[in-house]
């Protein structure tokens, strides 16, 4: 095995245990019962440049986040919001893609492609979800979500979408 792959070793993560160590050491969030005290649940994407708590005025616990690319309403966002709705105490979703997304401005032959070149295998079996229409497809999430019939009417479901250059939601749904 190479050093990036070792099984066992903290190699190559030293230096976000020290800092998980630091965060330990002033850790105050234990006790937490699970529930999303606010309310919340959130689906948006995996995109480095969003802050999901912060962003709405949130604290740790106060609401479930489910994180993908292009923050979509797949299966199992659909399983993590049928969850939370009915055991978690989630009263409103909130679907939020965001500006300049890669999955919404690249085709699923382009990605696949430059998956593919960084891998050096062929990627094009893959599938990534990327989104031709980011409004269109956010109308379809929300929707989904709506209709869904073990969520349906037992929550507020909104679309927004999220400006990573500004940090404003703009609600489309």
């Amino acid at each position: 095995m190479s050093e990036h792959t070792s099984v066992g070793t903290d190699s190559g993560f030293e230096d976000l245990l020290a800092a998980n160590a630091e965060f330990a050491r002033n850790f105050d969030l234990a006790g937490f019962d699970g529930v999303a005290h606010a309310g919340i649940a959130l689906v948006t994407c995996m995109d480095s440049r969003i802050d999901p708590l912060r962003m709405l005025g949130l604290a740790p616990g106060d609401a479930k986040i489910f994180r993908n690319p292009g923050g979509r309403v797949t299966p199992q966002a659909l399983e993590a919001l049928v969850l939370g709705v009915h055991l978690l105490g989630v009263r409103r979703i909130l679907v939020v893609p965001h500006t300049r997304c890669a999955m919404a401005s690249a085709t699923e032959e382009d990605i696949r492609q430059r998956v593919g070149e960084s891998a050096g295998v062929d990627a094009s079996w893959q599938r990534f979800g990327v989104v031709a229409d980011q409004d269109d497809a956010l109308r379809q999430d929300v929707a989904a979500v709506r209709a869904h019939p073990l969520i349906g009417e037992r929550a507020l479901v909104g679309g927004f979408v999220y400006d990573v250059d500004t940090g404003l939601l703009s609600r489309r749904v």
